[in-house]
């Protein structure tokens, strides 16, 4: 099968490389900072983005002076320009800045934009070559196809930064793909792992985000609780790597510390492992193909003792079969799937609808969407609009 991540890139680089951070304001932009700050003569940040958090952008682009930074949101310019007047660093706002920013010529682009909005400057990066370290799952599930043939024929890299498919990517053997039995993706298993469905009933959003491993935004900490994140995660599997969807596996492992495996026809089973510290992987990704220190916390087997494993329950957390089953219908499915999901999580985080009822408003959205498969670009964005409706008529009738 052929290789889904794009042309191999020269290694040996010895410049300092110039970064874009789309999503520099959110948890996996602030990590790639922190690195970039413990390797300034490794890296120059020629351009930052945030989505609504212009204060936090501000203090960000006056630290690592970028020559570009922009906020999505516009009404927010006048606060940004304000902010970095006198510092030479140009500053833009809206969604067309986004894909502006998105083409500036720099080496590595960290895609860390939550949900669709990632899309397109995702897909302008990708066209014009750059490595793109890819931490919004949301590209790939809705347009994983045109993203793979515009890295493809952008001649770039994709490096996926979510720890467990960059825990795949560090042993899986591109060379001999043929050889792949199957990929096992870890899954934490959430905050309520061991909760019955009678007790989830009652679950708040403060608890949905209180993760017990990983420090994450509030969207992908309640996708984990629902489990719906791991159902995103094998859909983006599919397309970054040469299996088959039944080739792809879902284990939960509490301790979060086998990031995933690739099990190989000879019996073999390659697993990555670290402490859950999305630093390792966003620096894989940021320093790829050499490797990087970083200040992670070092793994202490002997303390840990144990690890475990489990089948995930399908019936306590329906999200992974309707995300398996997405995927198996194709087409339009995997885009309504996220844009149902994204809705529903915002109107729990806004407290207008029960933790359970997030995977049912999912479920229902695809059952009656009669969406066709897109047949470009263009196309995911009339659906995910459409899919966004009716999953808002479907909570209203909650």
């Amino acid at each position: 099968m052929e290789m889904k991540l794009g042309r191999p890139m020269p290694s040996g680089e010895s410049k300092t490389r110039s970064v874009t951070i789309l999503g520099s304001t959110g948890s996996v932009g602030r990590n790639t900072l922190d690195l970039i700050e413990r390797s300034p003569d490794s890296f120059h940040v020629d351009v930052l983005t945030g989505h609504v958090n212009v204060d936090l952008l501000i203090a960000q682009a006056r630290a690592f002076r970028p020559k570009l930074a922009v906020i999505a949101a516009e009404e927010k310019y006048a606060t940004l320009k304000d902010g970095l007047a006198g510092t030479g660093v140009e500053v833009a706002a809206g969604a067309s800045a986004l894909a502006d920013a998105a083409a500036c010529p720099t080496d590595f682009v960290m895609a860390a934009i939550v949900g669709i909005a990632g899309l397109e400057p995702t897909l302008t990066a990708a066209r014009r070559g750059a490595i793109v370290g890819l931490a919004n799952k949301e590209c790939l599930v809705c347009a994983g196809d045109f993203l793979i043939s515009e890295v493809e024929k952008g001649g770039g890299r994709l490096i996926p930064v979510d720890s467990e498919h960059n825990a795949i990517f560090q042993v899986f053997d591109f060379a001999e793909d043929q050889s792949v039995e199957k990929l096992i993706l870890t899954a934490s298993g959430g905050p309520f792992r061991s909760l019955d469905r009678d007790q989830m009933i009652h679950v708040t959003p403060a608890q949905a985000v209180a993760h017990p491993n990983w420090d994450m935004g509030a969207k992908i900490s309640v996708d984990s609780a629902t489990m719906m994140n791991k159902g995103l995660e094998l859909i983006e599997a599919y397309y970054l790597f040469p299996v088959t969807e039944d080739q792809i596996e879902i284990l939960v492992h509490p301790q979060s510390v086998v990031h995933s495996m690739v099990a190989y026809l000879d019996g073999s089973v390659l697993a990555q492992m670290g402490t859950p510290d999305m630093r390792t992987p966003i620096s894989f990704a940021l320093g790829w193909p050499k490797r990087m220190p970083t200040p992670s916390r070092r793994l202490d087997f002997a303390a840990i003792g144990n690890l475990t494993f489990e089948a995930p329950d399908m019936t306590r957390f329906p999200a992974l079969r309707i995300a398996r089953e997405a995927l198996r219908a194709g087409g339009a499915a995997p885009i309504v799937l996220n844009a149902a999901n994204e809705v529903a999580v915002a109107r729990f985080l806004s407290g207008g609808l029960k933790f359970l009822e997030i995977a049912r408003v999912v479920e229902d959205a695809l059952s009656r969407s009669n969406e066709s498969a897109p047949v470009c670009i263009e196309d995911v964005a009339g659906i995910d609009a459409t899919a966004r409706r009716l999953a808002v008529d479907i909570i209203a009738a909650v």
